[in-house]
């Protein structure tokens, strides 16, 4: 367990608990900061964590990283993402994690948009994941500075669940100039064309430059 009372300066926190989500931000930030350590939600000690009841995902991404510096006292990450689906006029959008309702269920979720989308015709099916990341640290002055950046992929949802890779809705979405799902693409394929790796990209030098002190 991380030790609030002396964060490390070469130590940021994302808010949350998804291993996939973690180990997704260590490598794209690794490559800009080299030695930084990304710890997540099961590495402090437990906080109450806010509802995210926002209506867009930069108020939900910053809702949960305001909380987190508070929590934790270190420079804190913290990101909301969706499927955006044309055909459904935008949703899941924001309720993409809890589509099918609580508990929380990636395969309930897939099988509950395959089965809105039944009847929709492949060249209806078009789709995109997006993504709010904001990253928010305390100053010298002790004020919370707040960051924001965004990222989009663009594709379509398929008719069936393909690949083991990824998480959420994955499995049935192939982005744009791809065949097969962002679940069937290696891990630096997906890093290089997702919402979240062009967001986090965007993002990384900014982290690297406040945990370097410059």
């Amino acid at each position: 367990m991380a030790d609030r009372d002396r964060p490390d300066r070469h130590t940021v926190f994302l808010a949350s608990r998804n291993p996939k989500k973690l180990a997704e931000m260590q490598r794209i930030l690794t490559q800009h900061a080299p030695g930084v350590e990304v710890v997540g939600l099961d590495d402090v000690a437990p906080y109450d964590e806010p509802v995210e009841d926002r209506p867009t995902f930069e108020g939900n991404a910053l809702l949960k990283a305001y909380a987190a510096v508070a929590a934790t006292g270190l420079p804190s990450i913290a990101d909301d993402s969706g499927l955006c689906v044309d055909a459904l006029n935008g949703m899941p959008g924001v309720l993409s994690a809890r589509w099918s309702g609580p508990p929380k269920s990636d395969a309930r979720n897939n099988e509950l948009l395959l089965a809105q989308l039944a009847d929709v015709p492949d060249a209806r099916r078009t789709a995109h994941f997006t993504c709010a990341v904001a990253f928010c640290h305390p100053s010298s002055s002790g004020v919370v500075v707040e960051h924001v950046v965004h990222g989009e992929m663009s594709g379509r949802v398929l008719r069936e669940v393909r690949g083991s890779g990824g998480f959420g809705y994955d499995v049935l979405f192939a982005a744009d100039g791809h065949d097969v799902t962002t679940a069937e693409l290696t891990v630096a394929e997906k890093d290089a064309i997702s919402h979240r790796g062009k967001a986090l990209r965007q993002l990384a030098p900014l982290v690297a430059d406040v945990l370097s002190g410059a």
